[in-house]
């Protein structure tokens, strides 16, 4: 069961930590800095393992990409025979009509390999970037909670659509296109320089100041992708915050403050595109100039050949079009190359992700299903970062069937205790058993699996009620979700509903009052039969009718299984079989509600201040 609620777990996580912070997060963290390479062919060679299940796709592209660079340069040569044979010698419209109708078929069946080589590349980019997209939200998944505690979560966000969306151009606008630009610029140097290669030296001339002004624009550009990926992230990250913090900055009045702050950022991420907007309205227009030269180049020299008649019309024209063919590809070569350079910078990004290994070591052998559920913690220490401890040499025990209450003030480490017994973090010292059996030798999938928890702030898919219930677990039919919204008393308010059990409860069980999304996490609890059950602080914010149906609830939920309830409210542990008293990290006193009354220590006034506030109140 423990395994079914990770995600909803985790987005409480991570809405907890993006709500609880108020300014913009850190990104400049190590995952987003660029290596600051113009172009990373060992990035270039992990994006293409993704390939191989297609690499019959790439292998046609290959070959459509190879057949279109003849048929793009057979068209200046049939316009030259057309001037120089059909029209100035032979005078012969029959063979001026067959040399078009050929030149015509070329340009047809170019057009049909063109759709076909563009329909295959798109494809492949689209298929791999979708086995790319899974196989890094699998990554994402499996990833400590720590990771999200210290990643802005509109940084994932766009790690997993709008980057990736950059990879697939590399592939259908990227990769191919470039080696067919390359091909057909060899292509037509070669058939340049066969025909007069002293006016193809004197047109290609120009190429020195073209390669270098080329090379700036790609070191250039190569930056300016890196800064807009950069923005990218933070505007993502931003909106992705204050949407989800959006109750707290109409609370506290900041709207116009939050609105300022936005300005910003998305005049940080304007300011970044506009410096690459700005290289490349300088390289076009250098390409354009030094095309214009080689024209004139080309103009002049084989203009006084046609005058001393040693050069023909037909070869003027057919250079000028080998010279228009020539500059288009190489002007198109550059925005292709930096197109790869961008899905490289963001594939970049996105293999920082996946090579976070911050998993939770999970060597453990026994898969066997049901636990019986008895755990002890032996001398346990954790901490969240360094040795910062939060819980400090805890020793306590519960037995099977047996009922542990935790409290503790704010930051007592309650909550911690519950992180390191469902394997979200990982504990320091010490042991813990379950069962008499270590802990790290479970699966992580077995042991979660057999503890449901109910969380204080509970959190719920834009979905039915019932999927939010069953959380898409098959082996959960809908007599079973009926009987438990029964036994949790929460079938009257659910059959009051629109479509009862297939009401849409909207993101976050927005169309739901908090004790009602609180009974729904309780069915939710309740219908996978665990094991264990964890209760964090699950009636601290509902109202006093709500509380008495989760009180006889809980009953329910406790009969015949190991309870572990952290609340602050006393009255609601009063029947446990051992309560727990934590301050800062430790355990400070142990035994049942009578037995620390008459203690007289920290549980007696913890009682005795929450009593007066009931009596005040009263």
């Amino acid at each position: 069961m423990l395994q079914s609620l990770c995600q909803p777990i985790l987005c409480d996580k991570l809405t907890h930590w993006v709500v609880s912070t108020h300014v913009l997060p850190n990104f400049a963290n190590p995952m987003s800095k660029p290596s600051g390479k113009v172009f990373d062919f060992k990035l270039f060679g992990r994006i293409l393992q993704y390939a191989r299940p297609y690499k019959s796709m790439g292998i046609i592209s290959l070959i459509l990409t190879i057949i279109l660079v003849p048929l793009s340069v057979v068209g200046p040569m049939l316009t030259k025979k057309a001037i120089n044979t059909d029209i100035a010698v032979n005078h012969d419209r029959h063979a001026l009509l067959i040399t078009c109708l050929i030149w015509l078929g070329t340009l047809i069946l170019r057009g049909v390999f063109q759709f076909y080589n563009a329909y295959i590349t798109n494809l492949l980019g689209q298929k791999i970037i979708k086995d790319m997209r899974i196989s890094l939200y699998k990554h994402i998944l499996d990833l400590k909670l720590q990771f999200f505690d210290q990643t802005p979560i509109g940084t994932l966000i766009t790690r997993v659509t709008s980057d990736m969306e950059v990879i697939e151009d590399v592939f259908s606008e990227g990769v191919i296109v470039i080696l067919n630009q390359m091909l057909l610029v060899l292509a037509v140097i070669i058939a340049m320089i066969y025909i007069d290669w002293k006016l193809a030296l004197l047109s290609l001339s120009v190429f020195p100041v073209l390669l270098f002004a080329t090379y700036l624009f790609q070191k250039a550009t190569q930056a300016s992708f890196q800064e807009v990926r950069i923005q990218v992230a933070k505007l993502n990250a931003f909106v992705q915050e204050h949407i989800t913090g959006m109750n707290i900055v109409q609370i506290f009045n900041r709207e116009e403050i939050e609105l300022n702050k936005f300005k910003q950022i998305n005049n940080d991420h304007k300011i970044a595109n506009i410096k690459s907007i700005w290289y490349y309205s300088i390289f076009f227009p250098v390409v354009d100039i030094l095309s214009t030269v080689s024209i004139a180049i080309v103009v002049w020299v084989a203009g006084k050949g046609i005058l001393y008649g040693t050069t023909t019309s037909g070869e003027l024209v057919e250079f000028m079009m080998f010279l228009g063919m020539l500059f288009v590809p190489i002007r198109q070569l550059s925005d292709k190359i930096n197109t790869l350079q961008m899905g490289v910078v963001s594939s970049e990004r996105i293999f920082k992700v996946f090579d976070t290994k911050t998993f939770i070591d999970d060597k453990g052998q026994l898969t066997s299903g049901k636990v019986n559920g008895d755990i002890e913690f032996r001398n346990v220490w954790f901490a969240y970062n360094d040795e910062n401890w939060v819980l400090k040499d805890v020793s306590f025990s519960v037995k099977t069937g047996q009922t542990l209450a935790i409290v503790g003030a704010t930051g007592a480490g309650k909550s911690s205790m519950i992180n390191i017994l469902g394997r979200f973090y990982e504990f320091q010292k010490g042991d813990i058993t379950v069962d008499g059996k270590d802990l790290r030798d479970y699966k992580i999938d077995n042991i979660r699996k057999n503890i449901s928890i109910v969380l204080q702030d509970v959190f719920l898919f834009s979905d039915s009620i019932a999927n939010n219930i069953t959380l898409y677990n098959k082996n959960i039919t809908p007599a079973q979700i009926q009987h438990a919204a029964a036994v949790i008393g929460a079938q009257d308010f659910i059959k009051n509903l629109p479509e009862q059990y297939n009401f849409n409860v909207m993101e976050r069980g927005a169309m739901l009052s908090a004790g009602q999304r609180q009974l729904i996490s309780f069915i939710r609890a309740y219908v996978q039969n665990p094991s264990i059950l964890i209760l964090d602080e699950a009636t601290s914010s509902i109202d006093t009718e709500t509380e008495r149906l989760i009180q006889h609830a809980i009953e329910k939920l406790t009969e015949h299984r190991t309870s572990i309830i952290i609340a602050h409210r006393l009255a609601t542990i009063q029947r446990a079989d051992k309560i727990l008293v934590l301050d800062h990290g430790r355990v400070m006193e142990e035994g049942t509600h009578q037995e620390l009354l008459r203690k007289g220590g920290f549980y007696k006034k913890l009682y005795e201040i929450q009593f007066e506030k009931q009596e005040k109140v009263a």
